[in-house]
């Protein structure tokens, strides 16, 4: 029996259920990695892409660099990578596919966790616990893409060719970039659910639309200083850093705003 008298689903119940969606998820995010351990090729050309001065974002920096007159290139780069274990590469190789498999399947995830928690929520708050979920995923996305663009790109540039001694060589273990490419890639996705935290923080009436604009200029000062810490030590990738994350606080105000006019209105009536 996994409904008791009243018709309610028995903790049972819920526990069954529970069993049934990891198992969904876990078969999703399998098919999903074998997949991706398949395509190694593919796979990890697009990971491993950030190593070469051939990259994307400095052909696109430069594009538009030209398109205002100027002439700018890139110093040629090329960053080696090498395997110091015996067993490494192929457990780097599975790892980074159980990462991409999770990551892409990330959308069915967030679906099956609705529905698992919707039978309990209220009508109101199922209305707008599908758009939090989708402003969860997209921005976790967002964040995702500006690690592999621009945060992670510009990071290896910097780290991977910086010297003490022109005599003392760089030597960057593969294990070391996936490492490190995973967490700036998290990092960046957390970072990014700014405006979500904000929405949850407003909904219990703990922040205010006129508390985060009177300290607009504290929060680009603490901004800026988390890009710092968050990016190699040069003044350009910390201000494409920066940027972003300071749009993402005043979408936040915007966000704080509307939450805080409901509540309003809610309480009068």
């Amino acid at each position: 029996m996994t409904n008791n008298d009243n018709g309610l689903m028995t903790f049972g119940g819920h526990l069954e259920v529970l069993r049934k969606m990891l198992f969904r998820i876990i078969g999703v995010a399998l098919v999903f990695a074998i997949v991706i351990f398949c395509a190694k090729d593919t796979t990890f050309r697009l990971l491993l892409a950030p190593c070469d001065n051939d990259f994307m974002t400095y052909r696109w920096i430069e594009n538009i660099a030209q398109e205002f007159g100027v002439e700018f290139r890139f110093a040629p780069f090329h960053v080696q990578l090498i395997n110091t274990e015996l067993s490494s590469q192929f457990m780097t190789h599975v790892s980074t596919s159980v990462y991409l498999a999770l990551l892409f399947a990330s959308p069915y995830v967030v679906v099956e966790l609705y529905r698992f928690v919707a039978p309990a929520l209220y009508e109101s708050e199922r209305h707008y616990s599908v758009g939090v979920s989708v402003a969860i995923y997209v921005l976790f996305m967002l964040g995702v893409l500006m690690s592999y663009y621009v945060l992670f790109p510009f990071a290896l540039r910097f780290l991977g060719t910086y010297q003490v001694m022109p005599n003392v060589v760089n030597q960057i273990n593969l294990s070391s970039y996936i490492s490190t490419f995973t967490t700036l890639t998290l990092l960046m996705g957390l970072v990014f659910q700014i405006p979500v935290l904000s929405f949850f923080l407003a909904k219990m009436n703990v922040l205010e639309a006129g508390f985060m604009k009177h300290y607009r200029r504290h929060a680009f000062i603490l901004i800026a200083v988390v890009a710092a810490f968050i990016t190699p030590p040069d003044i350009f990738t910390c201000c494409l850093v920066t940027l972003p994350m300071y749009g993402l606080y005043e979408i936040s105000i915007v966000i704080v705003g509307k939450v805080n006019a409901t509540s309003v209105l809610s309480e009068k009536q």
